[in-house]
């Protein structure tokens, strides 16, 4: 009877160990959402509005119980196509925060560190203007160019240090900019067919991306780090939300806010501006340990040639 009872319990322990380590594992797969270009991102298909494209997005993200994500904001979008502007008053009145992006979406690499500075500040009276007292000082490179001299690198993170910023990371991205045109495109021509395509291939990038990804978070941590996606507030960005979100729940991913993924050791030099420079994304820091990277997932789809 005793030599049973104890067989029994290691079952128990065994099956305890599994189920701990499927609980460890799930949780390790966070994700946080964040949302470029707002207002208003790439062509607008014919029959919709940017604050239509933003109520999709805000809806799929309610249903999904989503924690507040970060929209960022290029100011410049209010003058020259003022009627996406309500996007912004609807994003605040759901709880989510907004963050800077820069007013006209400068490249740091391609302009002067002075002309970059002077553009992320231009953007700020419009932040505080809809965050009050709320956090919006977390800022988001364009085209992630942090500085192409690592000298023009460090006076950025100095500069953004002085003003009291946080660097938005990103750890994640499929290129889902790329399908926004193209999208566009499909539905003026109303070519269902060809949307379909696109709505795979979609889907497929962002399956693809997440072996991509953790490919390379396990080769350099043995871990998965929480990882922020970069997404952008294009028309089937909103179409595709809600099957994107059930995507990553499907693989194991739970939804975290921006704040919460960088707590993780990873985004530390993100946090911290008066640390150096460090490789911020997985595929840079593959590279400063001399780590093969991984074949990068391409579109199934000819997205330049598509719906022409």
């Amino acid at each position: 009877m005793h030599s049973k009872k104890s067989g029994f319990e290691k079952i128990l322990l065994v099956i305890s160990a599994a189920v701990i380590a499927m609980t460890v594992s799930a949780s390790a797969q966070q994700i946080a959402f964040t949302w470029d270009d707002l207002p208003s991102h790439n062509a607008l298909p014919p029959g919709e509005t940017r604050v239509e494209i933003g109520r999709k997005i805000i809806v799929a993200m309610k249903e999904a119980h989503m924690p507040p994500v970060y929209g960022f904001v290029n100011g410049i979008h209010t003058e020259d196509e003022p009627l996406s502007t309500p996007m912004l008053k609807e994003w605040r009145e759901a709880g989510l925060p907004l963050g800077n992006h820069t007013w006209s979406h400068t490249n740091l690499n391609q302009k002067p560190l002075a002309e970059w500075e002077s553009d992320t500040l231009k953007n700020e009276a419009l932040l505080k203007s809809y965050m009050e007292n709320e956090d919006w000082r977390w800022l988001r490179y364009p085209n992630l160019a942090e500085g192409d001299t690592p000298q023009k690198r460090e006076d950025a993170r100095r500069f953004l240090a002085e003003h009291g910023y946080k660097i938005a990371g990103v750890t994640m991205s499929f290129g889902d900019y790329l399908y926004n045109g193209p999208y566009a495109r499909c539905v003026a021509k109303k070519d269902a067919v060809s949307t379909a395509q696109l709505e795979t291939s979609y889907l497929a990038a962002a399956d693809a991306t997440i072996d991509y990804t953790r490919s390379m978070s396990k080769a350099l941590f043995g871990r998965d780090i929480p990882y922020v996606l970069l997404m952008h507030v294009g028309a089937l960005d909103a179409r595709m939300l809600p099957r994107l979100l059930k995507l990553y729940r499907d693989k194991g991913f739970t939804f975290v806010s921006l704040q919460d993924a960088e707590k993780d050791p990873f985004y530390k030099n993100d946090l911290d501006l008066s640390l150096p420079s460090v490789p911020d994304t997985l595929e840079e820091a593959m590279r400063a340990r001399n780590l093969p990277l991984p074949t990068r997932p391409a579109p199934t789809v000819d997205l330049n040639s598509i719906c022409r």
